[in-house]
């Protein structure tokens, strides 16, 4: 190791100082990164890892010994009780199992440590001081002693409380939590700011920053941002001998305390809980990039202390980052079965959250516009779970000058039709029926489990029977049991395989009205819509018929839906549709009565499981998983896809997964089959 730094190391680190110092004004004053986390973190580590070959630049103004950032001017400044530290990072087990061994090592013990591991919330650090239980200031991070006064912006959100449900209530209370935005929320909202032609927020943590520093409350309290709670500073008449202790009192006095956070033994659990954590970060209604680790007892954390600017009794886990850097190559478009236009990203490759990327989606003509992505730009690409991977925004420090805003084009590349948007419709239409890709689309369509799930007719097939001609619509299916000899012409199409395509072409004649009309690609028509339509009017021949209003009083079928369908009905083509599957000897009729959709009674009572939310996983016995859902909301209960405190039912079939884990873990019931089926006929008295 150097007494001194050479040339070519100094230059590297002021570099790379400088470069980490604008990223985290830009992150916490503008709440506009110009570059992912993962980006970020690494410059961070090879900054460290340069100052620990080299001690002599680490100096008290490197951004590795410094928290945050100044504060902004235009807010009053206000000083911590107790400093706001920052927390190291572990990316994989050897750190996790390295921190563990020098924390045991720091308090002299061979015996496994409690620890507590909280989900790590993707928002904007908060810092909430009560005097006597009554909220005195609220303030940002800032460099860490000193934040910005938010607290007319913070009494805007419904989870603060203003007074504390504490008696006596403690004279000093500083509590430490995220202020963020519920990823429902974020979509809803990006969504309506798109709609009115505004740009659209990068992301949840960047429009939660964004509406806390606004200057005007009002501004503020327009937005849907919501805290949790994780931590508390300076305290006085409070005692606890735990930090798990401490957040249940927080609890209790009213603080929202996220129902993830569990305590566990030794650091075999916690990296046990990361594993589990980083499985479920997709099933929370908020963002999450990792596990904070914690040791439990707060005696013990006083006794490790803290460095410069982190505490040695806490590490955070990042999880594998779902964003990336990539260039964005070009934009093309694709046309789906209802016509409907969707542009799309092509991308240089690169590998987000495990899988190589080199497609996105970018929705439709105002999202491009509103994210203000051109071709040639870099951008931020995202993939989150089983999400169809997005184009989150562009890196606009990275723009080559003279880039053009895209343009959605005049005319279908499939057939060449004009493409037109609806007054009322986000998206542009290519409205030919016979359009090459819509036929393709909606074939592969009309095939699958959610319509009239016709096995052996997968993609592949259907674009061969479509290029030799076999097939050109939808009816031209129900034709193929007579051009059998023709089917086994085709490469590998040997008896066997015609035999099962045509015995399930057989058994979709007997499929009900619902899942035809799912068949038919009708625009806003979906699963559920389509089977209160199959109820009211019992077959096709009624239901074309029908004219808008009648269509319209149907149940849940509003003004869209009838429009759009009586529009259907009407296109010539598709009446010619409808007359050769009668011709053809198809006629679907309304469902038979099934568990899902009523009981031994009649009419499902629509408010037999209100109150409750209900998770269901695994394989059920009779059910698919859209039937259990269906069944579930039919009688009022809400679905949900995670398993939370707020969670009332979890229904396990085979294979479910870690949800039952979790819920067994916040003692929220699980049913099996037999128990769900009592569910639908008489309800919960549990």
């Amino acid at each position: 190791m150097s007494a001194d730094a050479p040339g070519d190391a100094r230059a590297r680190h002021d570099e790379l100082a400088r470069t980490v110092r604008d990223a985290r004004y830009r992150y916490y004053v503008l709440s506009e990164p110009p570059l992912p986390d993962a980006a970020f973190d690494a410059l961070l580590r090879e900054l460290e890892d340069l100052e620990a070959a080299h001690p002599t630049l680490r100096t008290p103004s490197s951004p590795t010994q410094q928290v945050g950032a100044p504060v902004d001017a235009a807010f009053a400044p206000v000083r911590h009780p107790e400093p706001m530290g920052s927390l190291d990072n572990a990316f994989d087990r050897a750190e996790v199992e390295a921190w563990a061994e020098r924390v045991r090592r720091g308090l002299g013990t061979d015996d496994p440590v409690r620890y507590t591991c909280e989900r790590k919330i993707d928002g904007v650090a908060i810092d909430l001081v009560y005097r006597d239980g009554v909220l005195a200031h609220a303030a940002t991070r800032g460099d860490g002693t000193v934040g910005e006064d938010v607290t007319a912006q913070v009494l805007t959100i419904a989870d603060v409380p203003y007074r504390l449900a504490l008696d006596p209530a403690p004279s000093v209370l500083e509590v430490r939590g995220e202020v963020y935005l519920p990823l429902a929320a974020f979509a809803a909202m990006n969504a309506a700011r798109i709609e009115a032609g505004e740009a659209a927020f990068m992301n949840p943590r960047n429009a939660a920053s964004g509406a806390l520093r606004q200057k005007d409350p009002a501004v503020t309290a327009v937005r849907p941002l919501a805290l949790w709670v994780h931590g508390v500073g300076a305290v006085e008449g409070l005692p606890s001998a735990s930090h798990h202790e401490t957040l249940s009192r927080l609890a209790a006095a009213g603080l929202p305390v996220p129902p993830e956070t569990v305590v566990v033994d030794g650091v075999e659990a916690v990296w046990a809980e990361i594993e589990r954590a980083t499985a479920e970060r997709h099933d929370l209604a908020y963002e999450t990039d990792g596990v904070v680790v914690k040791v439990d007892d707060r005696g013990l954390q006083a006794a490790l202390g803290s460095t410069a600017r982190a505490p040695r009794w806490a590490i955070a886990y990042k999880m594998p980052p779902v964003e990336q850097e990539t260039v964005l190559r070009a934009i093309e478009i694709n046309v789906g079965r209802t016509g409907k236009v969707t542009p799309y990203a092509v991308l240089e490759p690169v590998l987000v959250a495990g899988v190589t990327i080199t497609h996105a989606t970018l929705h439709n003509e105002l999202q491009v516009h509103a994210k203000d992505v051109r071709v040639g730009d870099t951008v931020i690409v995202r993939r989150a779970g089983d999400v169809i991977p997005e184009v989150v925004g562009p890196v606009r420090a990275a723009r080559p000058r003279g880039l053009r805003r895209w343009r959605m084009p005049a005319a279908c590349p499939f057939c060449g039709e004009p493409l037109v948007r609806p007054d009322d419709e986000a998206h542009h239409f290519c409205e030919n029926v016979d359009c090459p890709n819509r036929l393709l689309e909606s074939l592969a369509h009309l095939a699958s489990r959610g319509a009239l799930d016709i096995e052996g007719l997968g993609e592949q097939t259907v674009e061969l029977l479509v290029t030799r001609g076999l097939v050109r619509d939808l009816a031209d299916v129900f034709r193929l049991d007579a051009r059998r000899d023709e089917l086994l012409e085709l490469e590998g199409f040997k008896e066997r395989r015609v035999e099962n395509l045509l015995a399930g072409i057989a058994a979709a004649r007997e499929q009900p009205l619902d899942r035809f009309l799912v068949a038919f690609n009708v625009r806003h028509l979906g699963p559920s819509y389509a089977r209160s339509l199959a109820r009211a009017f019992g077959d096709l021949d009624r239901l074309a018929a029908a004219t808008a209003e009648e269509l319209e009083a149907v149940d849940g079928v509003g003004p869209a839906i009838a429009a759009s369908l009586r529009s259907w009905f009407d296109n010539p083509r598709n009446a010619r549709l409808v007359a050769d599957l009668a011709a053809l000897g198809v006629r679907p009729v309304a469902a038979t009565t099934t568990a899902a959709t009523e009981d031994a009674g009649g009419a499902v009572d629509p408010t037999l499981l209100a109150g409750l939310r209900v998770v269901v996983t695994g394989t059920l016995e009779g059910f698919t998983r859209d039937e259990a859902e269906a069944a579930l909301t039919a009688r009022g209960a809400a679905v949900t896809g995670s398993v939370s405190g707020r969670t009332s039912l979890v229904v396990a079939g085979a294979a479910p997964g870690s949800k039952v884990a979790r819920a067994e873990a916040l003692g929220v019931p699980v049913l099996d089959d037999a128990g769900f089926r009592d569910l639908l006929r008489a309800g919960w008295t549990g």
